[in-house]
């Protein structure tokens, strides 16, 4: 799943994130609306990583979501 599959399914994911990253706020959601370079950003912010680190972080997330997916169907 890349960014814009992300940003595209962001009412299915809301509570996906909310679990992974459980720092982040309603108000933090409400604020990125789904647009994956604002909640890395966001997840630096709240966690004290660097871009890098956020990046790979929400990749590999991303990732992870998407095998489990898969495996359902």
């Amino acid at each position: 799943m890349n960014k814009e599959v992300f940003e595209g399914r962001w009412d299915e994911m809301r509570g996906q994130v909310k679990e992974w990253w459980g720092k982040l706020t309603d108000d933090d959601l409400e604020r990125v609306r789904g647009k994956a370079d604002q909640l890395i950003g966001v997840i630096q912010e709240k966690y004290g990583y660097t871009r890098e680190h956020a990046e790979e972080e929400f990749n590999r997330r991303i990732h992870e979501a998407q095998v489990n997916f898969q495996k359902k169907w």
